[in-house]
Protein backbone atom coordinates (compact mmCIF):
# COMPACT_ATOMS: atom_id res chain seq x y z
CA UNK A 1 0.00 0.00 0.00
CA UNK A 2 1.12 3.55 -0.67
CA UNK A 3 1.29 6.34 1.90
CA UNK A 4 -0.06 9.88 1.86
CA UNK A 5 2.07 12.10 4.10
CA UNK A 6 2.28 15.79 4.90
CA UNK A 7 4.49 15.68 8.00
CA UNK A 8 6.85 13.33 9.79
CA UNK A 9 9.86 11.21 8.85
CA UNK A 10 8.34 9.80 5.64
CA UNK A 11 7.47 13.30 4.48
CA UNK A 12 10.99 14.53 5.26
CA UNK A 13 12.50 11.59 3.37
CA UNK A 14 10.32 12.34 0.37
CA UNK A 15 11.45 15.96 0.16
CA UNK A 16 15.16 15.21 0.63
CA UNK A 17 16.92 15.69 -2.69
CA UNK A 18 20.50 15.39 -3.89
CA UNK A 19 20.81 19.18 -3.99
CA UNK A 20 20.52 20.19 -0.36
CA UNK A 21 19.86 23.80 -1.39
CA UNK A 22 16.34 22.88 -2.54
CA UNK A 23 13.93 23.89 0.24
CA UNK A 24 10.52 23.34 -1.42
CA UNK A 25 7.78 21.94 0.81
CA UNK A 26 5.00 20.10 -1.02
CA UNK A 27 1.58 20.15 0.57
CA UNK A 28 1.29 16.38 0.25
CA UNK A 29 3.67 13.60 -0.79
CA UNK A 30 2.16 10.37 -2.08
CA UNK A 31 4.63 7.52 -1.62
CA UNK A 32 3.47 5.18 -4.37
CA UNK A 33 3.39 1.41 -4.20
CA UNK A 34 2.32 1.10 -7.83
CA UNK A 35 0.49 2.72 -10.74
CA UNK A 36 -2.84 3.00 -8.89
CA UNK A 37 -1.53 5.64 -6.46
CA UNK A 38 0.07 7.55 -9.31
CA UNK A 39 -3.22 7.52 -11.21
CA UNK A 40 -5.18 8.83 -8.25
CA UNK A 41 -2.65 11.57 -7.54
CA UNK A 42 -2.54 12.75 -11.17
CA UNK A 43 -6.31 13.14 -11.20
CA UNK A 44 -6.45 14.74 -7.74
CA UNK A 45 -3.88 17.39 -8.67
CA UNK A 46 -6.01 18.47 -11.62
CA UNK A 47 -9.27 18.32 -9.70
CA UNK A 48 -7.94 20.61 -6.99
CA UNK A 49 -5.82 22.78 -9.26
CA UNK A 50 -2.49 22.24 -7.49
CA UNK A 51 0.95 21.73 -9.07
CA UNK A 52 2.02 18.12 -9.62
CA UNK A 53 5.60 16.88 -9.52
CA UNK A 54 7.23 13.45 -9.74
CA UNK A 55 10.17 12.33 -7.61
CA UNK A 56 12.26 9.37 -8.70
CA UNK A 57 15.93 9.34 -7.72
CA UNK A 58 15.77 12.97 -6.53
CA UNK A 59 18.89 13.94 -8.47
CA UNK A 60 17.57 16.85 -10.56
CA UNK A 61 19.72 19.72 -9.29
CA UNK A 62 17.04 22.31 -10.12
CA UNK A 63 14.61 20.71 -7.66
CA UNK A 64 11.81 20.08 -10.15
CA UNK A 65 10.83 16.95 -8.23
CA UNK A 66 9.09 19.20 -5.66
CA UNK A 67 6.88 22.28 -5.62
CA UNK A 68 5.77 24.41 -2.68
CA UNK A 69 2.26 23.49 -1.66
CA UNK A 70 1.83 20.99 -4.49
CA UNK A 71 1.30 17.27 -4.80
CA UNK A 72 4.39 15.10 -5.23
CA UNK A 73 4.27 11.57 -6.59
CA UNK A 74 7.17 9.84 -4.85
CA UNK A 75 8.38 6.76 -6.72
CA UNK A 76 11.53 6.31 -4.63
CA UNK A 77 10.10 3.21 -2.92
CA UNK A 78 9.62 1.44 -6.26
CA UNK A 79 13.10 -0.02 -6.57
CA UNK A 80 12.49 -3.56 -7.87
CA UNK A 81 14.59 -4.78 -10.81
CA UNK A 82 13.81 -8.11 -12.49
CA UNK A 83 16.38 -9.56 -14.89
CA UNK A 84 15.72 -12.04 -17.69
CA UNK A 85 19.20 -13.34 -18.57
CA UNK A 86 17.93 -15.23 -21.61
CA UNK A 87 16.44 -12.22 -23.39
CA UNK A 88 18.93 -9.79 -21.79
CA UNK A 89 16.12 -7.52 -20.64
CA UNK A 90 15.49 -5.92 -17.24
CA UNK A 91 12.16 -4.73 -15.87
CA UNK A 92 12.99 -1.61 -13.88
CA UNK A 93 10.56 0.02 -11.45
CA UNK A 94 10.07 3.78 -11.70
CA UNK A 95 12.10 4.66 -8.60
CA UNK A 96 15.06 2.36 -9.21
CA UNK A 97 18.49 3.94 -9.37
CA UNK A 98 21.37 3.08 -11.66
CA UNK A 99 23.00 1.31 -8.70
CA UNK A 100 19.86 -0.82 -8.20
CA UNK A 101 19.90 -1.83 -11.86
CA UNK A 102 23.55 -2.79 -12.17
CA UNK A 103 23.52 -4.62 -8.82
CA UNK A 104 20.69 -6.80 -10.15
CA UNK A 105 22.36 -7.49 -13.50
CA UNK A 106 25.90 -8.12 -12.23
CA UNK A 107 25.33 -11.74 -11.06
CA UNK A 108 24.30 -12.67 -14.61
CA UNK A 109 27.39 -11.15 -16.24
CA UNK A 110 25.19 -8.43 -17.71
CA UNK A 111 25.06 -4.69 -17.38
CA UNK A 112 23.10 -1.70 -18.64
CA UNK A 113 23.82 1.64 -20.24
CA UNK A 114 23.67 3.98 -17.24
CA UNK A 115 25.09 7.34 -16.31
CA UNK A 116 28.26 7.74 -14.28
CA UNK A 117 26.62 7.95 -10.80
CA UNK A 118 24.78 5.15 -9.03
CA UNK A 119 22.34 7.26 -7.04
CA UNK A 120 20.73 8.80 -10.13
CA UNK A 121 17.23 7.50 -10.93
CA UNK A 122 17.19 5.36 -14.06
CA UNK A 123 13.87 6.73 -15.30
CA UNK A 124 14.94 10.37 -15.21
CA UNK A 125 18.35 9.59 -16.68
CA UNK A 126 16.87 7.53 -19.50
CA UNK A 127 14.05 9.88 -20.42
CA UNK A 128 16.46 12.81 -20.76
CA UNK A 129 19.05 10.93 -22.81
CA UNK A 130 21.66 9.46 -20.51
CA UNK A 131 25.36 9.90 -21.29
CA UNK A 132 27.51 7.26 -19.61
CA UNK A 133 30.71 5.22 -19.62
CA UNK A 134 29.27 2.61 -22.01
CA UNK A 135 27.50 4.93 -24.45
CA UNK A 136 30.26 4.70 -27.04
CA UNK A 137 29.60 0.98 -27.44
CA UNK A 138 25.91 0.66 -26.57
CA UNK A 139 24.41 4.13 -27.08
CA UNK A 140 22.68 6.43 -24.64
CA UNK A 141 20.46 5.09 -21.89
CA UNK A 142 17.50 6.30 -23.98
CA UNK A 143 18.66 4.14 -26.89
CA UNK A 144 18.34 1.07 -24.68
CA UNK A 145 14.76 1.71 -23.59
CA UNK A 146 12.48 -1.02 -24.95
CA UNK A 147 9.16 0.03 -23.42
CA UNK A 148 7.65 2.11 -20.63
CA UNK A 149 4.50 1.90 -18.54
CA UNK A 150 3.14 5.44 -18.30
CA UNK A 151 0.33 7.08 -16.33
CA UNK A 152 -0.97 9.84 -18.59
CA UNK A 153 -2.58 13.14 -17.62
CA UNK A 154 -6.09 11.70 -18.03
CA UNK A 155 -5.28 8.95 -15.53
CA UNK A 156 -5.03 6.17 -18.09
CA UNK A 157 -2.16 3.70 -17.95
CA UNK A 158 -0.53 2.84 -21.27
CA UNK A 159 2.47 0.88 -22.47
CA UNK A 160 4.64 2.76 -24.93
CA UNK A 161 6.94 0.91 -27.30
CA UNK A 162 7.54 0.66 -31.03
CA UNK A 163 4.07 -0.82 -31.66
CA UNK A 164 1.88 0.59 -28.89
CA UNK A 165 1.81 4.38 -28.56
CA UNK A 166 4.88 4.71 -30.82
CA UNK A 167 4.79 8.51 -30.83
CA UNK A 168 4.82 8.60 -27.04
CA UNK A 169 7.68 6.10 -27.07
CA UNK A 170 9.58 8.35 -29.46
CA UNK A 171 9.03 11.39 -27.23
CA UNK A 172 10.03 9.58 -24.03
CA UNK A 173 13.48 8.82 -25.45
CA UNK A 174 15.07 12.22 -24.95
CA UNK A 175 12.02 14.37 -24.24
CA UNK A 176 12.15 13.86 -20.47
CA UNK A 177 9.40 13.18 -17.98
CA UNK A 178 7.06 15.69 -19.60
CA UNK A 179 4.41 13.28 -20.85
CA UNK A 180 3.35 11.22 -17.85
CA UNK A 181 4.53 9.21 -14.85
CA UNK A 182 6.80 6.34 -15.88
CA UNK A 183 6.09 3.67 -13.28
CA UNK A 184 8.23 0.98 -14.90
CA UNK A 185 10.51 0.41 -17.89
CA UNK A 186 12.01 -2.45 -19.84
CA UNK A 187 15.65 -1.86 -20.80
CA UNK A 188 18.13 -3.75 -22.96
CA UNK A 189 21.08 -5.38 -21.20
CA UNK A 190 24.56 -6.22 -22.47
CA UNK A 191 27.13 -8.91 -21.77
CA UNK A 192 30.35 -7.24 -20.63
CA UNK A 193 32.33 -9.85 -18.66
CA UNK A 194 35.19 -7.53 -17.74
CA UNK A 195 35.61 -3.77 -17.73
CA UNK A 196 38.81 -1.80 -17.58
CA UNK A 197 38.46 1.56 -15.89
CA UNK A 198 40.02 3.85 -13.34
CA UNK A 199 41.37 7.33 -12.76
CA UNK A 200 44.41 9.21 -14.01
CA UNK A 201 45.29 12.59 -12.45
CA UNK A 202 47.75 15.18 -13.78
CA UNK A 203 49.10 18.25 -12.03
CA UNK A 204 47.60 21.55 -13.09
CA UNK A 205 50.82 22.78 -14.69
CA UNK A 206 50.31 20.04 -17.31
CA UNK A 207 46.70 20.99 -18.08
CA UNK A 208 47.35 22.50 -21.50
CA UNK A 209 49.45 19.67 -22.89
CA UNK A 210 47.30 16.92 -21.37
CA UNK A 211 44.08 18.36 -22.78
CA UNK A 212 45.69 18.87 -26.20
CA UNK A 213 46.81 15.24 -26.24
CA UNK A 214 43.41 14.10 -25.04
CA UNK A 215 41.79 15.92 -27.97
CA UNK A 216 43.76 13.70 -30.34
CA UNK A 217 42.80 10.52 -28.47
CA UNK A 218 39.10 11.42 -28.40
CA UNK A 219 39.07 12.13 -32.13
CA UNK A 220 40.05 8.54 -32.89
CA UNK A 221 38.56 6.60 -29.96
CA UNK A 222 36.91 3.27 -30.84
CA UNK A 223 33.39 2.57 -29.64
CA UNK A 224 34.73 0.47 -26.77
CA UNK A 225 36.67 3.36 -25.21
CA UNK A 226 34.85 6.20 -23.48
CA UNK A 227 36.87 8.80 -21.59
CA UNK A 228 35.24 11.12 -19.11
CA UNK A 229 37.55 14.01 -18.30
CA UNK A 230 37.71 17.39 -16.65
CA UNK A 231 38.82 19.38 -13.64
CA UNK A 232 38.79 18.39 -9.98
CA UNK A 233 40.38 19.68 -6.78
CA UNK A 234 43.21 17.29 -5.94
CA UNK A 235 44.02 15.79 -2.53
CA UNK A 236 45.90 18.95 -1.56
CA UNK A 237 43.08 21.23 -2.72
CA UNK A 238 44.90 22.31 -5.87
CA UNK A 239 43.17 21.67 -9.21
CA UNK A 240 44.09 18.62 -11.26
CA UNK A 241 43.12 17.32 -14.69
CA UNK A 242 41.31 14.00 -14.38
CA UNK A 243 40.80 11.31 -16.99
CA UNK A 244 38.35 8.51 -16.20
CA UNK A 245 38.55 5.97 -19.03
CA UNK A 246 36.32 2.93 -19.51
CA UNK A 247 37.11 0.07 -21.87
CA UNK A 248 34.12 -2.21 -22.53
CA UNK A 249 35.55 -4.26 -25.39
CA UNK A 250 36.13 -7.99 -25.45
CA UNK A 251 39.85 -7.74 -26.24
CA UNK A 252 41.43 -6.66 -22.97
CA UNK A 253 44.92 -6.49 -24.47
CA UNK A 254 43.76 -3.80 -26.88
CA UNK A 255 42.02 -2.08 -24.00
CA UNK A 256 45.11 -2.10 -21.83
CA UNK A 257 47.11 -0.47 -24.62
CA UNK A 258 44.42 2.16 -25.15
CA UNK A 259 44.30 3.07 -21.47
CA UNK A 260 48.08 3.03 -21.11
CA UNK A 261 48.26 5.69 -23.81
CA UNK A 262 46.58 8.13 -21.43
CA UNK A 263 49.57 7.96 -19.08
CA UNK A 264 51.81 9.22 -21.87
CA UNK A 265 49.98 12.55 -22.05
CA UNK A 266 52.09 13.82 -19.17
CA UNK A 267 53.50 12.73 -15.84
CA UNK A 268 50.58 11.40 -13.81
CA UNK A 269 50.21 12.20 -10.13
CA UNK A 270 47.97 9.14 -9.87
CA UNK A 271 47.27 6.35 -12.34
CA UNK A 272 44.94 3.67 -11.04
CA UNK A 273 43.48 1.71 -13.92
CA UNK A 274 42.49 -1.94 -14.01
CA UNK A 275 39.64 -4.43 -14.18
CA UNK A 276 36.49 -3.42 -12.32
CA UNK A 277 32.72 -3.71 -12.34
CA UNK A 278 30.02 -1.19 -13.21
CA UNK A 279 28.69 -1.13 -9.61
CA UNK A 280 32.16 -0.23 -8.34
CA UNK A 281 32.57 2.51 -10.96
CA UNK A 282 29.26 4.14 -10.07
CA UNK A 283 29.94 3.96 -6.33
CA UNK A 284 33.11 5.99 -6.76
CA UNK A 285 31.22 8.93 -8.27
CA UNK A 286 28.54 8.73 -5.58
CA UNK A 287 31.20 9.13 -2.90
CA UNK A 288 32.52 12.24 -4.59
CA UNK A 289 29.11 13.88 -5.04
CA UNK A 290 26.97 12.81 -2.06
CA UNK A 291 23.41 13.86 -1.23
CA UNK A 292 23.02 17.00 0.86
CA UNK A 293 25.61 19.45 -0.43
CA UNK A 294 24.38 22.58 -2.16
CA UNK A 295 24.67 22.52 -5.93
CA UNK A 296 24.48 24.82 -8.94
CA UNK A 297 25.01 23.35 -12.41
CA UNK A 298 25.58 24.88 -15.82
CA UNK A 299 26.02 22.96 -19.03
CA UNK A 300 26.86 23.33 -22.68
CA UNK A 301 28.12 21.11 -25.47
CA UNK A 302 31.13 21.65 -27.71
CA UNK A 303 32.17 19.88 -30.88
CA UNK A 304 35.65 19.02 -29.59
CA UNK A 305 38.48 20.06 -27.27
CA UNK A 306 39.50 23.07 -29.33
CA UNK A 307 42.21 25.42 -28.11
CA UNK A 308 39.50 27.83 -26.96
CA UNK A 309 37.77 25.16 -24.88
CA UNK A 310 41.10 24.05 -23.42
CA UNK A 311 41.99 27.62 -22.45
CA UNK A 312 38.64 28.08 -20.74
CA UNK A 313 38.99 24.83 -18.83
CA UNK A 314 42.39 26.00 -17.65
CA UNK A 315 40.72 29.15 -16.36
CA UNK A 316 38.09 27.02 -14.60
CA UNK A 317 40.70 25.19 -12.58
CA UNK A 318 42.66 28.29 -11.74
CA UNK A 319 39.56 30.02 -10.35
CA UNK A 320 37.94 27.15 -8.41
CA UNK A 321 36.12 28.57 -5.38
CA UNK A 322 35.11 25.35 -3.60
CA UNK A 323 37.00 22.14 -2.78
CA UNK A 324 33.92 20.20 -3.94
CA UNK A 325 33.33 21.80 -7.34
CA UNK A 326 34.28 20.19 -10.63
CA UNK A 327 33.97 20.30 -14.40
CA UNK A 328 33.18 17.06 -16.19
CA UNK A 329 33.27 16.38 -19.93
CA UNK A 330 31.11 13.53 -21.23
CA UNK A 331 31.88 12.19 -24.70
CA UNK A 332 29.15 11.36 -27.20
CA UNK A 333 30.70 9.17 -29.86
CA UNK A 334 30.48 5.74 -31.41
CA UNK A 335 27.16 3.91 -31.21
CA UNK A 336 25.32 6.93 -29.79
CA UNK A 337 26.14 8.95 -32.91
CA UNK A 338 24.90 6.27 -35.32
CA UNK A 339 21.29 6.52 -34.17
CA UNK A 340 19.55 8.81 -36.67
CA UNK A 341 18.57 12.04 -34.93
CA UNK A 342 14.94 11.59 -36.00
CA UNK A 343 14.66 8.13 -34.38
CA UNK A 344 14.34 9.56 -30.86
CA UNK A 345 13.60 12.96 -29.34
CA UNK A 346 17.25 13.44 -28.29
CA UNK A 347 18.36 16.41 -30.33
CA UNK A 348 22.11 16.10 -31.02
CA UNK A 349 23.63 12.96 -32.50
CA UNK A 350 26.77 14.58 -33.88
CA UNK A 351 29.98 13.70 -32.03
CA UNK A 352 30.44 16.18 -29.18
CA UNK A 353 31.48 16.74 -25.60
CA UNK A 354 28.79 17.61 -23.07
CA UNK A 355 30.33 19.85 -20.42
CA UNK A 356 28.89 19.68 -16.91
CA UNK A 357 29.94 22.57 -14.66
CA UNK A 358 29.25 21.55 -11.07
CA UNK A 359 29.51 24.17 -8.33
CA UNK A 360 29.14 22.31 -5.04
CA UNK A 361 29.62 23.43 -1.45
CA UNK A 362 28.79 22.45 2.13
CA UNK A 363 25.52 23.75 3.59
CA UNK A 364 27.31 25.92 6.16
CA UNK A 365 29.59 27.53 3.54
CA UNK A 366 28.95 31.29 3.52
CA UNK A 367 30.34 31.82 0.00
CA UNK A 368 27.45 30.39 -2.00
CA UNK A 369 27.24 33.47 -4.22
CA UNK A 370 30.90 33.08 -5.21
CA UNK A 371 30.45 29.41 -6.08
CA UNK A 372 27.39 30.14 -8.21
CA UNK A 373 29.25 32.98 -9.93
CA UNK A 374 32.14 30.64 -10.74
CA UNK A 375 29.76 28.29 -12.56
CA UNK A 376 28.03 31.15 -14.37
CA UNK A 377 31.26 32.83 -15.40
CA UNK A 378 32.65 29.58 -16.78
CA UNK A 379 29.48 28.96 -18.78
CA UNK A 380 29.70 32.47 -20.19
CA UNK A 381 33.35 31.97 -21.13
CA UNK A 382 32.48 28.76 -23.01
CA UNK A 383 29.61 30.33 -24.92
CA UNK A 384 31.67 31.28 -28.02
CA UNK A 385 32.64 27.61 -28.40
CA UNK A 386 29.27 26.15 -27.47
CA UNK A 387 26.86 24.41 -29.82
CA UNK A 388 23.24 25.59 -29.82
CA UNK A 389 21.12 24.13 -27.02
CA UNK A 390 22.39 21.92 -24.21
CA UNK A 391 21.66 18.69 -22.34
CA UNK A 392 18.04 18.94 -21.12
CA UNK A 393 18.66 16.85 -17.99
CA UNK A 394 21.04 19.55 -16.71
CA UNK A 395 19.46 22.76 -18.00
CA UNK A 396 17.99 25.05 -15.36
CA UNK A 397 14.68 26.85 -15.89
CA UNK A 398 16.39 30.17 -16.64
CA UNK A 399 18.50 28.87 -19.53
CA UNK A 400 15.89 30.07 -22.03
CA UNK A 401 18.19 30.47 -25.04
CA UNK A 402 19.59 26.97 -24.59
CA UNK A 403 16.18 25.42 -23.97
CA UNK A 404 14.93 26.85 -27.24
CA UNK A 405 17.50 24.79 -29.17
CA UNK A 406 17.94 21.83 -26.81
CA UNK A 407 15.99 19.37 -28.97
CA UNK A 408 17.44 20.44 -32.31
CA UNK A 409 15.46 19.31 -35.38
CA UNK A 410 13.07 17.34 -33.15
CA UNK A 411 11.57 20.41 -31.45
CA UNK A 412 8.36 20.78 -33.43
CA UNK A 413 7.55 17.06 -33.33
CA UNK A 414 8.29 16.90 -29.60
CA UNK A 415 6.02 19.84 -28.79
CA UNK A 416 3.28 18.33 -30.94
CA UNK A 417 3.56 15.14 -28.89
CA UNK A 418 3.42 17.22 -25.70
CA UNK A 419 0.23 18.87 -26.88
CA UNK A 420 -1.26 15.49 -27.75
CA UNK A 421 -0.45 13.65 -24.53
CA UNK A 422 -0.41 16.50 -22.01
CA UNK A 423 -2.17 19.56 -23.48
CA UNK A 424 -2.66 21.19 -20.06
CA UNK A 425 1.00 20.83 -19.04
CA UNK A 426 0.32 18.68 -15.99
CA UNK A 427 3.86 17.29 -16.21
CA UNK A 428 6.92 19.52 -16.38
CA UNK A 429 10.21 17.79 -15.73
CA UNK A 430 13.11 18.68 -18.00
CA UNK A 431 12.53 22.07 -19.65
CA UNK A 432 10.75 22.36 -22.99
CA UNK A 433 10.52 25.35 -25.31
CA UNK A 434 7.37 27.32 -24.54
CA UNK A 435 5.25 27.79 -27.67
CA UNK A 436 2.20 29.97 -27.26
CA UNK A 437 -0.11 27.23 -28.50
CA UNK A 438 0.48 24.99 -25.47
CA UNK A 439 -2.09 26.08 -22.89
CA UNK A 440 -0.75 26.58 -19.39
CA UNK A 441 -4.02 26.14 -17.49
CA UNK A 442 -5.27 23.16 -15.55
CA UNK A 443 -8.55 21.45 -16.24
Amino acid sequence: MGQVVSTGPQYDAGRTLWNGAVSSRPGVIVRCAGPAEAQATVLAAQEYGVPLTVRGGGHDWAGRALSDGGLTIDLSGLRRVTVDPETKVAEVAGGATAADLVAATQPFGLTAATGSAGSVGMAGLTLGGGYGPLSGRFGLAADNLLSAQVVLADGSVVTADTEREPELFWALRGGGGNFGVVTSMRVRLHAVPTLLSGLVLFGWEQAGSVLAGLADILSESPDELTVQSGVLPGPDGKPVVFLSPTWSGDDLTVGERALARLDTLGTPLVSQVGSTTVPAMLAGIDAQFPFGRHVEIRTCSVSSLTSGVRDTLSLAGSTLTSPHSAVSLHSLHGAATRVPVSDTAFGNRDPHLMIEIIAQWDPDDTHAAEHRAWAGDLADALEPEALPGGYPNLLGPDAVAQITHAYGPNTERLLTAKHRYDPYNVFHATPLPDPSWIRRTTR
